[in-house]
């Protein structure tokens, strides 16, 4: 790269206001696949900036951006102006001009002030890696929901960044008593996006209302619901599709899935369980999506049980595990609710050898292959232990109009049946104090003949 690199004219097309205000409303914060790009880092004294930008690098192809080059600046703190100094503002806009790249993406989310003096300096687009993430969730989300909650914290995120660019903006006011400056374009532009962020408020009320309906119904219904957590790309589809026989989108890319899916599984011959693969969870995660996640952070405190799903072939699995695991503290159980239990799950040992796996972080660890079903057994054994818990031994006479209760009670419960009387059917079975009241409230009694009948905890 040549020194004077950074003196030479750049295109036309990348000068002036016609490229910075190429949309005040947002299009310059989006990236359209067709872009390459620069990364910038700062290494200071509390952070691993390598692992950092491998994961920028992923986020960035996970949107179909090439990265070209990745320069990082050693430094004790940000530069509070352009986050990094002024000599290295010079280099990466000469790099970016000699690789033509169209967009530079930092691996710290840039206040707005700092974008907007990196953006006049470079006359290139600049965006942060809140920028990125919300770009994929807008690229990938597949719901109507989704989408509403992606572009609402697209917007909050977009309102304190937005500028205004010279006195074209101005609308002049008409007629007596109004001459002077009217309302600027940009106070119009942040009107603009307050009604729309308000009607998108509006419409999610409504949608986690009907959400709120699903949950309890789901809840009250015959299975118990299981919920697999983990940082992105740890394996959790493959993971359901293993348990579940389903055929989940399973992509090597951050993000592959962002909507929840619910999926029926058999944990043991009779027994079965729903299954939901929830998004998965990531560093420095932007706070404006955390409400976006709000459908999987709901699932994950609706669990009868949690599979923390763990890609144990990367070397940072302990710093994914321990990320999850925050999330999980400060932003799904945030009061003392009763948490449901916890699996964790070491995926993909087929990927390393016996001798590199590291279970000191995690608390009795399950290891497993989903992609090729090794120690699903083993899984299994664990999950059905754990639903199993807190649970008695009983036998029970059930009235024959209560064959729909027996039948869905089956489906979730191990239960068999001991015989047929006139007055109904004996079956012993291990049930919750929640299963066992309902029973004995819609007409089923302790069974008087069977040795069984004693509740054994």
């Amino acid at each position: 790269m040549s020194a004077s690199a950074s003196d030479r004219p750049l295109p036309e097309h990348r000068l002036g206001e016609a490229h910075l205000s190429e949309d005040r409303l947002g299009k310059r914060a989006r990236i359209y696949g067709s872009e390459k790009a620069v990364l910038v880092a700062v290494q200071t004294s509390d952070n691993d900036v390598d692992e950092s930008l491998r994961e920028l690098t992923a986020l960035a192809n996970t949107a179909g951006i090439p990265s070209l080059l990745e320069v990082v600046q050693n430094r004790t703190r940000p530069d509070p102006r352009y986050f990094i100094g002024k000599g290295k503002v010079s280099e990466v806009k000469a790099a970016a001009y000699e690789l033509h790249a169209d967009v530079i993406i930092f691996d710290d989310e840039l206040s707005p002030a700092q974008a907007r003096n990196l953006e006049e300096k470079m006359k290139t687009k600049v965006i942060d890696r809140a920028q990125l993430i919300m770009d994929i969730f807008a690229q990938r989300a597949a719901t109507k929901e989704a989408r509403l909650q992606v572009e609402l914290a697209q917007l909050r995120y977009l309102l304190p960044r937005l500028r205004g660019w010279g006195s074209a903006l101005t609308r002049l006011g008409g007629g007596i008593g109004t001459r002077g400056p009217g309302e600027t374009q940009l106070e119009l532009d942040r009107k603009k996006i307050n009604r729309r962020i308000h009607a998108i408020e509006r419409r999610l009320k409504k949608a986690r209302a009907e959400r709120a309906l699903r949950s309890h119904k789901r809840r009250s219904g015959p299975f118990p619901l299981i919920a697999l957590v983990g940082y992105t790309n740890s394996g959790k589809s493959t993971l359901l599709n293993r348990l579940c026989a389903s055929d989940v989108l399973v992509e090597n890319k951050l993000f592959a899935t962002l909507t929840t899916t619910v999926r029926r599984g058999e944990i043991a011959p009779g027994q079965w369980a729903l299954f939901a693969d929830t998004v998965g969870f990531i560093r420095n995660l932007p706070h404006h999506l955390i409400p976006a996640f709000a459908a999987t952070l709901e699932t994950v405190r609706d669990a009868d049980l949690l599979l923390h799903v763990v890609d144990s072939s990367r070397p940072t699995c302990n710093e994914d595990y321990q990320s999850v695991i925050a999330t999980l503290d400060h932003e799904v159980f945030t009061t003392d609710e009763p948490r449901p239990s916890v699996i964790d799950v070491l995926n993909k040992i087929d990927l390393i050898s016996a001798g590199e796996i590291k279970t000191e972080a995690f608390h009795k660890p399950v290891l497993i292959s989903a992609r090729d079903g090794t120690k699903m057994d083993g899984l299994l054994a664990r999950v059905q232990g754990i639903l199993s818990q807190g649970k008695h031994d009983v036998s029970l006479l059930i009235p024959y109009n209560m064959m729909q209760e027996v039948h869905l009670l089956s489906q979730r419960e191990r239960l068999t049946v001991c015989g047929y009387t006139k007055e109904g059917i004996e079956i012993e079975a291990t049930l919750s104090d929640e299963n066992l009241a309902r029973l004995l409230r819609k007409g089923g009694r302790i069974s008087p003949s069977a040795s069984a009948s004693q509740t054994r905890g």
